[in-house]
């Protein structure tokens, strides 16, 4: 038996530049595949973290993506998030590649978000905020910029640095951009919000991140923004939702947990909210999750999931648009066969 054929991540970009992840994942759902019918990931506690699997069968492909979660990997100098995406003939099962599943994940994350955007946001967005400054916020910038004409970015990070080094290769896009910085993104990271019965009243002023406790200057950027993308491990929201201006998009995939968020039941309440599934929302997405439990929204609130939304048949209102991502295993599939048959 020959040798697996491995894709790593140079290789993934070249053979499926963002744009054309962006059509790959639009075609598929317009070619019939139906998000709701993914199936869930199995999640298993390790001792050092946690073992996710994503598996997905679609067309002539399927294919399961393992993917660890080490908390503790950051302070050893190691990635928190590592993976391998296997990809398999949809007929026999017999391995046909492999690829390298963190590129695979920081590909599709952004593209996703992408073609929500592509149908969600004004057409003339030009202003972008980005929270975090990892491999998804840049990803982010480049994506968003293929479907939008995007010309300032303003990074928001807690790292000076790095918000800074991400500033700079933005600058070298050809774009105009500022770092800026807050210490909201660090407050109590691994700490989610409850999840036990609670009277269904307004949601309690600690939930958010307080107005004051934002610098003015993010304050005033996400007042002037056209798009916001959320790409961070915060468990508590990252600025006030009242700061979000009717017609702004927002962008959040920064968790995939039911007790941890980074928009506020405000903005939710007053958005446009799309899902990739409502199925996997309703089990996954903090962002949707927690203002139900608070009564502030009903899963009736949600006005979408993504192959609704490429078909039309949602109508943003007049207030904010909201997309919340927490990745599922058929954007993996997708990209992952549109490389494998790049490559071959």
């Amino acid at each position: 038996m020959s040798a697996l054929p491995y894709i790593d991540g140079p290789v993934l970009e070249r053979l499926v530049p963002v744009g054309r992840a962006v059509a790959v994942l639009e075609q598929a759902l317009r070619d019939g595949l139906d998000p709701e019918l993914t199936p869930r990931r199995p999640a298993v506690d390790l001792p050092a973290g946690q073992l996710l699997l994503m598996p997905a069968a679609a067309g002539r492909y399927a294919g399961v993506k393992a993917v660890t979660v080490t908390p503790a990997n950051p302070g050893r100098g190691l990635p928190r998030i590592q993976g391998t995406y296997l990809l398999l003939d949809g007929s026999t099962l017999a391995p046909l590649a492999a690829l390298d599943g963190i590129a695979l994940t920081s590909l599709r994350t952004p593209a996703v978000s992408a073609l929500a955007v592509s149908y969600l946001a004004e057409p003339d967005a030009r202003r972008l905020v980005v929270f975090g400054s990892g491999p998804q916020a840049y990803g982010h910038v480049l994506a968003l910029r293929e479907v939008r004409p995007v010309e300032h970015v303003t990074i928001v990070g807690r790292d000076p640095a790095r918000a800074a080094a991400l500033a700079a290769r933005c600058h070298a896009l050809g774009l105009t951009a500022e770092p800026l910085t807050t210490e909201s993104l660090t407050a109590e990271p691994l700490t989610t919000e409850p999840l036990t019965a609670q009277p269904l009243t307004a949601e309690p002023p600690t939930a958010g991140t307080p107005a004051g406790a934002l610098p003015g200057a993010v304050a005033d950027a996400i007042r002037a923004a056209d798009l916001v993308a959320c790409c961070t491990t915060a468990a508590r929201p990252l600025f006030p939702g009242k700061l979000a201006r009717d017609g702004v998009t927002v962008v959040a995939v920064g968790s995939h947990e039911p007790g941890v968020r980074e928009l506020d039941g405000d903005l939710v309440a007053r958005a446009t909210v799309v899902v990739e599934a409502r199925s996997a929302a309703l089990e996954e997405a903090g962002d949707v999750i927690i203002p139900i439990r608070h009564g502030t929204i009903t899963s009736g609130h949600l006005a979408g999931n993504l192959a609704e939304l490429i078909a039309g048949r949602v109508v943003a209102g007049p207030g904010p648009r909201v997309f919340k991502s927490t990745g599922m295993a058929w954007q993996d599939l997708v990209v992952a066969a549109a490389a494998y048959e790049a490559w071959k």
